[in-house]
């Protein structure tokens, strides 16, 4: 394998910074005027949400599998999900990561509709969940992904929430899928992976990590998701 020079490790940062700025600059964009609303099919919020990338950020979203919106019943749906309307009360999950393909990184989002207020409760409980984690990976240099694992799995049940995922992040340009679980646990920030998060990987780079905390109000099926790089700002 290659090794990277500083010049590329450099680049790479910049590169991965790149695409999370671009993601929050639509999430901004989408929830500033008001795309998502209630009434308003799934599929007719993923076809605006690509126009606004591709009209402001040139990204081709027609390139890649685009299902940006999960509503609803379709927030716990894994793999494929059924088409739906958007409710007035809904949790809507707003995931780029087919849009950030390139980028190597991710980015999910969560907007709670309406004035429910266990809802909108999820929602504050996931981004706190998220700055704690954030915390936690800058406050310890040996910082292993089982340890972070198991700070985030505290914090949660602490709020009254459980995990919905047997990790809550992965490396930069790895597949969020469940096969690669067992072949690549150094991988994954998950009770799998004993190594320190901050390390140098094979070909002289520095790791860099996606934190992706998928939150779950057992009670009441509700389940939200924050998905964001961890160790760049």
């Amino acid at each position: 394998m290659a090794t990277l020079d500083r010049m590329d490790i450099g680049l790479r940062g910049l590169h991965l910074l790149g695409g999370q700025h671009m993601a929050q600059r639509l999430f901004a964009q989408v929830a500033g005027t008001e795309v998502i609303k209630p009434g308003r099919s799934e599929e007719e919020v993923d076809n605006r949400i690509a126009l606004i990338a591709r009209d402001v950020f040139g990204v081709r979203a027609g390139r890649v599998p685009r299902r940006f919106v999960r509503s609803g019943s379709n927030t716990v749906v894994g793999g494929r999900w059924p088409e739906r309307v958007i409710g007035t009360r809904d949790l809507v999950v707003l995931d780029f990561e087919s849009l950030l393909a390139p980028y190597e990184t991710g980015f999910a989002r969560t907007v709670a509709l309406g004035d429910d207020l266990v809802r909108r409760r999820l929602v504050h409980d996931l981004a706190a969940l998220a700055t704690d984690a954030r915390h936690a990976f800058q406050a310890d240099d040996s910082l292993t992904g089982r340890e972070l694992y198991a700070q985030v799995h505290s914090l949660a049940v602490k709020a009254g929430r459980s995990l919905g995922a047997w990790h809550c992040g992965r490396l930069t340009g790895t597949p969020p899928t469940a096969h690669a679980r067992a072949a690549r646990p150094e991988a994954y920030i998950s009770p799998d992976n004993d190594r320190p998060l901050r390390r140098t990987l094979a070909d002289g780079s520095r790791a860099h990590w996606i934190l992706h905390i998928h939150l779950v109000d057992e009670h009441r099926g509700h389940t939200a998701v924050q998905t964001e790089l961890l160790d760049l700002v």
